[in-house]
């Protein structure tokens, strides 16, 4: 995995870090691990993580390519998540909405592309989300935040984006790392309501199946353009939707709740009569064309995709609670079709293993270069035990 740190010691210290970030114990910073290490020299340690100028982005490739034969990923799963923070010292910190907290707060966040099935996954790729608080171009960057960019070593390209784009460039660099694509991309209704994100991955040729807001607007699949008789004078006028889009809701809802069927994806974890019950609920399926403002500009003049729309409408609900756009064939069997838009099950379970075991979150540095350094042992230590978890001669501890 290291093979790239090849400077004198790098290597050394790299396992040591990731020796700490494995062993017992509450904090995963530095100084507590290295006092539990007893052996390294935490001096050492912290000016490994957060001064040595070894490139991250080789290590996370070589993590997706040793994963990617286990994980046997299904799909690729775009997430992010918060880092709490107090003060306002650590890099790109500020007040802001994180789904860790489930609400506004001072704290980090991150965009990771996940390599994911239903049996384990691996995250390989990490961004970390720049405010405009800490973009010196914007209105919203304090006076002194010159000062905090170069105490931090912020890079000056490293500005303000919005997160699909940050998830759409950790997708470019991993498709220079010669790996296979999945068959499937998912997404929460952050970036899946977004048709800019959606665009960008049909463009890479990607297939998506992410989750979608309830006031996104579509039209029917059946929906034709027309055009006005051209009247001589000017450019001839385009043909466009006639129809009024609707939202997602209302064009589910106008459906009714016997459209939803009962489909089941996969074996959960519960018993029931000696055996695994199945995870199962209703959805109503139907084909539409996105409508949004956004779309319509991307595709003017051209005819709207056709995509599916999903909805998880439960036999005790008295509306749909869960919307998915997915552009998978239209043919693909409907319990395929959940089993792809259900799959970032697994990466919120492995999260608690990354934030409660392995110190995902603990990184108290205040560098750029330290914060990605640490995310990627991290990703490693992780990757390591899902080797151990799913090798079938490990033995298991007592």
């Amino acid at each position: 995995m290291f093979a790239s740190l090849t400077r004198r010691g790098w290597q050394d210290r790299s396992a040591a870090y990731l020796v700490g970030l494995m062993t017992d114990g509450r904090r995963k910073s530095v100084q507590p691990m290295a006092a539990r290490l007893g052996e390294v020299n935490e001096q050492s340690l912290q000016h490994f993580l957060a001064n040595t100028p070894w490139d991250p982005v080789p290590v996370r490739a070589a993590i997706a390519r040793r994963m990617y034969p286990v994980v046997q990923p299904a799909g690729w799963v775009v997430d992010d998540t918060g880092y709490p923070k107090s003060g306002t010292s650590s890099p790109c910190v500020a007040r802001q909405y994180s789904g860790t907290l489930g609400k506004t707060g001072n704290c980090q966040v991150s965009t990771t592309v996940h390599l994911a099935s239903d049996e384990a996954s691996c995250p390989v790729n990490w961004r970390l989300f720049v405010p405009e608080s800490w973009d010196p171009g914007s209105v919203k960057a304090p006076s002194d935040i010159a000062h905090r960019r170069a105490r931090c070593a912020l890079p000056e390209a490293e500005v303000h984006r919005e997160k699909w784009r940050l998830a759409l460039d950790a997708i470019d660099e991993i498709l220079d790392w010669d790996i296979p694509v999945p068959p499937v991309l998912v997404a929460d209704c952050g970036y899946g309501s977004n048709a800019y994100f959606r665009h960008g991955l049909t463009q890479r040729g990607i297939r998506y199946a992410v989750q979608v807001a309830e006031d996104l607007r579509v039209l029917p699949a059946g929906a034709v353009r027309t055009t006005v008789p051209y009247s001589g004078l000017g450019p001839r006028p385009l043909a466009v939707y006639r129809d009024e889009p609707v939202t997602v809701k209302a064009f589910i809802t106008a459906r009714g709740h016997r459209a939803a069927v009962r489909v089941a994806w996969r074996i959960g974890s519960k018993m029931r009569h000696g055996r695994h019950r199945p995870m199962a609920s209703r959805f109503v399926f139907t084909r539409v064309r996105p409508a949004g403002v956004a779309s319509r500009r991307l595709h003017k003049g051209q005819d709207l995709p056709e995509v599916w729309l999903i909805a998880e409408w439960p036999a005790s609900a008295k509306e749909p609670t869960r919307y998915w756009l997915s552009d998978l064939p239209a043919a693909m069997g409907r319990s395929k079709l959940i089993a792809a838009c259900k799959l970032r099950w697994r990466v919120e379970h492995d999260y608690r293993e990354l934030k409660t075991g392995l110190g995902l979150d603990h990184y108290e540095g205040r560098k750029w270069a330290g914060w990605h350094h640490h995310v990627t042992l991290v990703a490693a230590a992780h990757a390591f035990c899902t080797l151990q978890r799913l090798h079938p001669k490990v033995h298991a501890p007592a």
